[in-house]
């Protein structure tokens, strides 16, 4: 089966500073599966101050589909790494990089190589087609992303965090 690399990137506002957004998007536990649909199951894993392991779990019809991903914190430029290890879609990854929008708001810029087996190899127009159907996909988590942060900032209290260099799993 070909492989298809698919790249695409876009662009989301937070509403919260980037001090905020940063501790909210890489405070990785295991019960961040509340923010995704039912059936999935997280498990983080710390391996050091800056580097940890996300195994998710998902039913798919009969059987279970499991992701295994390595993330890497880049605190000192407010932006992480996430690199599929195994699943589906295995060695794509994906870069996160937050922005200030001013005092109270930031902009996540999102890239992606997204990497899929396909039946045979993909034109140049299919695969744009599918880069944009992967960038609405993941635009619409992150614009739910938007709205729990959103949520969580006029609920007190705010969503606990770590620091960095203390990991708690």
């Amino acid at each position: 089966m070909p492989l298809a690399s698919i790249r695409y990137r876009f662009r989301q506002s937070l509403p919260a500073s980037l001090e905020e957004a940063y501790r909210w998007c890489t405070d990785f536990r295991d019960d961040d599966s509340r923010y995704f649909p039912p059936g999935l199951r997280r498990r983080v894993k710390w391996l050091a101050p800056d580097t940890l392991t996300q195994e998710d779990r998902r039913k798919d019809g009969r059987r279970t589909v499991r992701k295994l991903r390595l993330i890497r914190l880049l605190p000192e430029q407010r932006s992480w790494s996430n690199t599929h290890l195994e699943g589906p879609n295995r060695f794509s990854q994906f870069f996160y990089r937050l922005r200030p929008k001013g005092p109270r708001r930031c902009v996540l810029e999102f890239t992606a190589l997204h990497l899929e087996r396909t039946a045979r190899s993909l034109t140049d127009a299919e695969r744009r087609r599918r880069a944009r159907e992967l960038a609405r996909q993941d635009r619409a988590v992150w614009r739910r992303f938007a709205r729990a942060i959103a949520a969580e900032r006029a609920d007190a209290p705010p969503r606990s965090s770590r620091r960095l260099g203390k990991p708690t799993r």
